[in-house]
């Protein structure tokens, strides 16, 4: 009988350690994050690490974010965001425009000079996915934040001042409405993901690429041309998202949930945007340390790019009235939800 009883004492110890053990495991998460840039990247390093760093001490160290840098996981930047759909990756970090048409309410911050300030932007852009986006064009996906860049400029193997300048150039565009404004300017778009730049400029098959400064440090593109053009205002920005599977964010219990959702939304997107802005003037300053030919159009000089680019505003309206959206209607609303930012 002593023996019997030590057995299932035993027994019981065993079981109880192994279901403390198992609500143990099911308590720990651990979430792949997925992106294109190298992981020195001002991104990757201000922005995704931040983000993942305060998940995993807000949860007292029940989650845990591994990040994969560089397509790791496999795939091109383009299949990231059925990535995050289909449970490949977790949580994915891309730009929107890598998939052309799919989420076209996103399109009216990329327009060109429609965008002046990266946080006001940002916020905007939040605003507007929660009314318009979120049960929609985004419905198959959790999406913790949404932000754009800071002002996008031209990056070229000659002086670029005029849309003449343009004529006859291969340009890299990073979605389809800058690869709108070079056909207009008499350029030839070349669409290509961002890590493909580099060698695009080495081996001549661009002679330039429109591209933010921040990301031209990780990318070495000041050692690769030598002519800058910037703007009165952003000549365009592309938009980002920072989205997660939809099931897996359901699966969580309440309280890790609340830590997600704690360290996503609006604020995160305005932080995420304004700190990519930010990141703009130390990667300018490595471009006048080479002492490359950095040209700053004023308003008047600017105008002529205002000018040409105007058509594209009136095609996209007409277009996504095909698609039953009303883009004047998002164009008004961004632009007086960026103004109520700044004011």
């Amino acid at each position: 009988m002593m023996f019997r009883r030590t057995l299932l004492g035993a027994a019981g110890a065993a079981l109880a350690t192994a279901l403390t053990a198992t609500t143990a495991m099911a308590q720990d998460v651990t979430l792949r994050l997925h992106q294109f840039l190298p992981a020195q990247a001002n991104v990757p390093k201000l922005v995704l690490d931040v983000w993942a760093d305060n998940v995993e001490e807000d949860s007292g160290g029940r989650i845990k974010v591994e990040r994969y840098p560089s397509m790791q996981l496999g795939g091109t930047p383009p299949e990231l965001m059925d990535q995050a759909i289909d449970g490949v990756a977790d949580v994915v970090w891309t730009v929107v425009g890598y998939t052309p048409g799919r989420f076209p309410s996103t399109e009216v911050f990329e327009l060109p000079f429609m965008v002046d300030d990266a946080r006001a932007a940002s916020s905007a852009y939040w605003q507007m996915f929660e009314k318009h986006m979120k049960d929609t064009e985004f419905k198959d996906v959790h999406i913790l934040g949404t932000w754009v860049h800071g002002p996008g400029l031209i990056h070229a193997n000659k002086e670029v001042r005029t849309p003449a300048d343009m004529e006859g150039m291969k340009v890299r565009g990073g979605s389809r409405l800058v690869n709108r404004l070079l056909e207009v300017t008499g350029a030839t778009p070349v669409g290509m993901p961002v890590p493909a730049i580099p060698e695009g400029l080495s081996k001549g098959v661009i002679d330039g690429t429109t591209i933010p400064w921040e990301v031209t440090s990780a990318l070495k593109v000041a050692e690769l041309v030598d002519n800058h053009t910037e703007f009165d205002g952003a000549l365009y920005v592309l938009t980002f998202v920072l989205a997660m599977n939809k099931d897996r964010y359901e699966s969580l219990p309440d309280d890790l949930k609340k830590v997600i959702d704690d360290n996503s939304g609006l604020e995160f997107s305005i932080f995420a945007g304004g700190t990519q802005a930010d990141a703009d003037g130390p990667a300018r300053q490595i471009a006048v340390d080479l002492g490359n030919n950095i040209v700053t159009l004023n308003a008047e000089e600017t105008a002529a790019w205002r000018e040409a680019a105007q058509p594209i505003y009136e095609e996209w309206v007409a277009d996504m009235e095909t698609k039953g959206i009303d883009g004047q209607a998002l164009i008004d609303e961004a632009k007086s939800l960026m103004d109520a930012y700044q004011q």
